[in-house]
């Protein structure tokens, strides 16, 4: 399979992952914390054109696909005010994720920058998880494996392998599977009372 073609599975596995869970945000099934979402969308957007930079090639086209609909999911999270129990810790990780996504300007090395980006975009993802251990149910878990899948299937995509390259659809590949691992031990112990 060439790596043109794998990119493409990787896309099409991140539209089939996000279509329902745009669904269910809409019906208010789900309840995405807006913080998680911002950060994450204006990371993958930069993590992408380091990828580009680093010759990610094709394997850089599903994080540059992936940054356009969480800009989307971002949006609705903050317009249906998703968001019922923000904690002045969401406040601090969300502020120190925004303060830190100029370091990569700085930095003028894709390296650096997507060590700094995937520190931001793992930061981000503390206030969902927060809120996951608190109301697992307001999770798709087949969503965050879907990701994790894709994010595999980048990496398999890529044409160029490098730290910069890889790091970023590794991390938060193994933040998806973690996530979800947390959410079912969180459903177990709030099923058992």
């Amino acid at each position: 399979m060439t790596k043109e073609l794998i990119s493409l599975v990787a896309i099409i596995i991140t539209f089939i992952a996000f279509i329902p869970y745009i669904a269910s945000i809409v019906k208010g099934q789900i309840r995405p914390h807006a913080f998680s979402w911002i950060i994450w969308a204006m990371v993958t957007f930069v993590v992408f054109l380091a990828q580009l930079a680093d010759r990610g090639g094709a394997g850089a086209w599903p994080t540059g696909f992936s940054g356009i609909i969480t800009l989307v999911v971002a949006l609705l999270a903050y317009l249906k005010r998703t968001d019922h129990m923000i904690s002045r810790s969401d406040w601090l990780f969300f502020v120190s994720a925004l303060m830190a996504l100029p370091l990569w300007a700085i930095t003028q090395n894709p390296l650096s920058a997507v060590v700094i980006l995937t520190t931001v975009d793992l930061l981000g993802f503390i206030p969902t998880f927060r809120k996951a251990w608190f109301y697992p149910q307001e999770e798709a878990l087949l969503f965050y494996n879907l990701i994790a899948l894709r994010n595999g299937l980048s990496i398999l995509a890529l044409e160029h392998y490098s730290v910069t390259t890889v790091l970023f659809p590794a991390a938060t590949g193994l933040a998806c599977l973690l996530f979800t691992s947390m959410v079912v031990v969180s459903r177990k112990i709030i099923s058992r009372n």
